[in-house]
């Protein structure tokens, strides 16, 4: 037999209903906001009749955008930044992470108060960037990626989740031989795809938005990222960009066309790829945080 929904049940779960929807609309709202900005004609983007529906449809801001020669080239940039940055990134935080994680790594203790201690006190901007110009890295690749190899808080949250390993787990692939480097490819990483998952998308989204680390450390536009291209156009802060782009297109009325397609290109892959790995983000996440 169905159990009856009293009426007080009913209001609370269309009131949790509706707010649940207002929040979805306050969320995807500027997301489709700025889509429709972007197609619109830009005389009735300057009027202000954009709200629901774009008006005079058509993709000249996105082909004033890709077709600007500093536009696809930092997208390269940037897709290269993120990709090799992640993969050294969480290479670097699991091979940290692992030994920290074993209770009978001597001196594991010592060395975890070592790295928390560079996760409240920092050395500055103007440190960071002696030590990458004294290194020879400055205005090259390996100025955005390795700075940020290790992320303290993400090296934690793995070391938690390693920590919750069985270890029976251990003992069962020492007993046929195995040694450290052996267990920690063969038994603890293909146990460990939730939390690994974690820390791609942690360590990609934090890649594919820096932009202040560009700002410091790259002087040539050739190595600019998208991020500093789209801070420079919303900024208004690259004159040659905008000149550029104003061949292709009348910048006094497709000012905020460009602006929000260079946005909604930017951060187009993030919206794509997140639903793939949104249940090894939450459980990643929430194993790692209880664990241990």
């Amino acid at each position: 037999m169905k159990k009856k929904v009293s009426a007080g049940n009913r209001a609370f779960n269309a009131a949790v209903m509706a707010i649940v929807i207002l929040m979805i609309i306050a969320v995807l709202y500027p997301l489709y906001y700025m889509l429709i900005v972007s197609i619109s004609d830009g005389n009735a983007v300057l009027r202000g009749e954009i709200v629901l529906w774009p008006k005079g449809v058509n993709l000249n801001a996105y082909i004033a955008v890709l077709t600007n020669q500093y536009v696809p080239r930092s997208y390269l940039n940037t897709l290269l930044y993120t990709v090799s940055g992640t993969l050294i990134a969480v290479a670097m935080t699991a091979l940290c992470a692992y030994p920290l994680s074993r209770k009978d790594f001597y001196g594991g203790k010592i060395l975890t108060g070592i790295v928390l201690f560079t996760m409240f006190f920092d050395a500055g901007i103007i440190s960071n960037y002696m030590v990458i110009r004294s290194i020879g890295i400055k205005n090259t690749a390996w100025a955005i990626i390795l700075p940020g190899a290790i992320n303290v808080w993400y090296m934690i949250i793995m070391r938690t989740f390693f920590s919750g390993i069985p270890e029976e787990l251990f003992e069962s692939a020492r007993l046929d031989g195995a040694n450290d480097l052996v267990v920690f490819w063969k038994v603890v990483l293909p146990v460990s795809k939730a939390v690994l998952a974690t820390m791609v998308l942690f360590y990609a989204v934090g890649l594919w938005n820096q932009w202040l680390q560009p700002l410091i450390y790259l002087d040539s536009r050739d190595l600019y990222p998208m991020q500093l291209i789209l801070r420079n156009i919303v900024l208004g802060a690259d004159a040659a960009l905008s000149k550029s782009m104003s061949a292709n297109s009348d910048m006094a009325t497709m000012g905020l066309n460009i602006k929000y397609a260079v946005i909604f290109i930017t951060m187009l892959p993030i919206l794509v790829v997140y639903p793939f790995v949104q249940k090894y983000f939450v459980k990643g996440v929430m194993v790692g945080s209880v664990k241990g």
